[in-house]
């Protein structure tokens, strides 16, 4: 039988309610059914220890690791720019020492004339306005890029889009490294952001895709990790070209940034793809493959078994009206999942991150030296990555993530509203440093909870259909938080416009009082839990502090008839799957028409159609071969 004569024979097995025919969910898989084998293998995930997971799965970690670090170099070029052009807080013999490195060759290239003073000793500066627009250029350009990335990796998959994107970046290095002018300068680095947004939500989906429930939220979180490596790295950079006074004082930080797609193109060449993405493209073989590829060892599941589950879980998610458009990020029980992932991911920044995590120029406005304000500086960057640390090997193993964030959140809070409180004797310099010590046990504590979690979270929390997208509109809530919260803490710590200096602790506290009950009330626990499990969780909508508790039997088949009938689109007017339809539409068949019509959503189908299982003729064909 033909593909195309299929595709007709499975249209017919459909329930008037527009869901998936059981039966069809029920085609044995091997010599047992599908739902059987995938309870098994589910059953044996959840009893895999962590030591176990890291020997199965080890070529799994390496491929996330490799992967990873295009965050790295994110996190590289974005420190790079604000110390550029950053004022020297102290003599000017104490350059090589300041934390906010103002290479004087980018002053004299970019900068206009000025008075020589303290700030300016060499005698050029450049505009708040230009220091603004240059320093949001890359977040602006990493909103679109995010936007963009959630359709990219739906229609090509995470390999294919990590390597393009590192060869437009190649490209884009051009502009700003030749740039004679700010404006040029301006515009290389908006369309360098493009490409950082692709990165930092990318890598965090990848993981999540490929690992086993108990290795993921590591590499989620490791994302976080990687930006604060590759600060690490442009911070030793900066210190070697600080007293360079040509043009290749500035230049080499920029050309350095060439060094990673060299290696990192062809590492991500070889790597697999995400066999998540495979199925949802109706490519089992291929999904099969990545399979055998992420897996090694004594112990290893059969990737046959592992394929099970994750058709399982898509035919479910389906089952469940659950689309791929951004649309469907806002529809149904969906909503709530997306309205979790932008919060845990905006917590970050309004939790006090723009004010006591950069905490340099708070330690001088709070009258500590030079001097003092570089080694607490330095000594919060080291303790930040010790936290990570911490957090891996002590905390995640025994506490669950809602548990972690909610009263890290709380602790964060405490530690910013005593900062507040403490302010009234900012005269006496021991108070001073009783402030500085308290951002440094704030940082410690964020690197603990939220710092991490905020990142391994929106992974977890979308379901396996739309989790770039979910991961794309968190990651943009904090841009767009980040970008709002830097600027008004620019002018709260600043000595010539608001001077709350130790008062904005006060507001930063509030911010994150108000995420604390938020979590308590709506953070789920998602320790330990499948992506199937998280589905019929959210279905059932049961309550974010009874998550931990509940008991499922999330291949109960009643139950699940039960969900996909109250979630059924059946009889509902028509929508179209984005809102940019347009675009949705090219990128998602790029030249595969099959693809698309398989990828198309449910409720595109006019009232009264029925429609088919888009993975039904793919399964059906897989099964036959093997």
């Amino acid at each position: 039988m033909s593909e195309k004569q299929q595709i007709k024979a499975d249209v017919g097995h459909v329930e008037a309610n527009g869901n998936f025919e059981r039966n069809w969910r029920e085609e044995k898989w091997g010599d047992r059914r599908l739902s059987v084998i995938a309870q098994d293998v589910a059953l044996e995930e959840k009893q895999m220890t962590i030591r176990q997971a890291i020997k199965i799965y080890k070529k799994a970690i390496m491929w996330c690791l490799a992967i990873s670090c295009v965050v790295i170099m994110e996190g590289y070029d974005t420190n790079l720019l604000g110390n550029f052009y950053a004022y020297r807080m102290s003599h000017p013999t104490h350059e090589a020492q300041s934390p906010l490195i103002a290479l004087a060759s980018f002053q004299r290239r970019f900068g206009d004339k000025v008075p020589v003073t303290e700030q300016t000793p060499e005698g050029y500066s450049l505009s708040a306005a230009w220091q603004t627009g240059l320093g949001q250029g890359a977040s602006i350009g990493s909103i679109f890029g995010t936007i963009l990335n959630g359709w990219l990796v739906t229609a090509f998959g995470p390999r294919k889009v990590l390597l393009c994107t590192l060869c437009v970046m190649t490209c884009f290095l051009f502009i700003v490294f030749f740039a004679p002018s700010k404006p040029v300068l301006l515009v290389g680095q908006i369309l360098l952001g493009f490409e950082w947004g692709i990165f930092a939500t990318t890598s965090p989906a990848y993981a999540s895709e490929v690992l086993p429930t108990q290795l993921r939220v590591y590499m989620t979180s490791w994302t976080n990790m990687c930006f604060i490596i590759g600060q690490f790295i442009s911070a030793g950079v900066l210190r070697g070209c600080v007293h360079m006074l040509d043009q290749w004082g500035y230049r080499i930080p920029y050309a350095l940034q060439w060094f990673w797609p060299i290696w990192l193109i062809p590492l991500i060449w070889f790597a697999p793809e995400s066999p998540w993405h495979l199925v949802r493209k109706n490519r089992l073989e291929e999904a099969e493959r990545s399979i055998r590829r992420l897996q090694s060892g004594e112990g290893a599941q059969d990737p046959k078994k592992t394929l099970a589950v994750i058709v399982y879980t898509n035919n479910l998610e389906e089952q469940l009206s659950v689309g791929t458009s951004y649309y469907d990020c806002f529809k149904g029980f969906e909503l709530r999942r997306t309205e979790i992932a932008c919060f845990c991911f905006g917590g970050q920044l309004v939790c006090g991150l723009v004010f006591a995590y950069a905490s340099t120029y708070f330690f001088q406005q709070v009258g500590l030296d030079t001097d003092a304000s570089y080694s607490l500086g330095w000594g919060a960057n080291g303790l930040a990555l010790f936290a990570c640390f911490v957090n891996w090997f002590l905390l995640m193993p025994r506490f669950g993530r809602r548990t972690i964030y909610i009263w890290g959140m709380a602790a964060m809070a405490i530690e910013l509203i005593l900062i507040g409180i403490l302010n009234v004797w900012t005269d006496r310099k021991s108070v001073a440093w009783v402030q500085a010590i308290l951002t440094l046990v704030w940082t410690f504590t964020f690197q603990l909870s939220a710092g991490q979690l905020g990142w391994a979270l929106p992974a977890e929390i979308g379901s396996t259909r739309l989790r770039q997208k979910t991961v794309c509109l968190a990651r943009n809530v904090s841009n767009i938080l980040g970008t709002i919260g830097g600027t008004l803490n620019n002018y709260m710590v600043n000595p010539t416009a608001w001077n709350f200096r130790g008062y904005t602790g006060f507001v930063w506290g509030g911010c994150a009082t108000l995420v604390f009950i938020w979590a308590y009330f709506r953070l789920p626990e998602t320790k330990d839990r499948t992506f199937h499990e998280l589905d019929v969780l959210f279905a059932k909508g049961v309550s974010a502090r009874k998550f931990a508790t509940t008991n499922i039997d999330e291949f109960d088949e009643h139950e699940q008839n039960q969900l996909a009938e109250r979630y059924s689109v059946a009889g509902q007017p028509p929508h179209r799957p984005s809102f940019v339809p347009s675009v949705t539409n090219i990128l998602a068949s790029h030249g595969r028409s099959e693809e698309a019509a398989a990828q198309r959503r449910a409720s595109v189908v006019e009232p009264g159609q029925q429609r088919r299982p888009s993975i039904g003729p793919a399964v059906s064909n897989y099964l036959n071969t093997h």
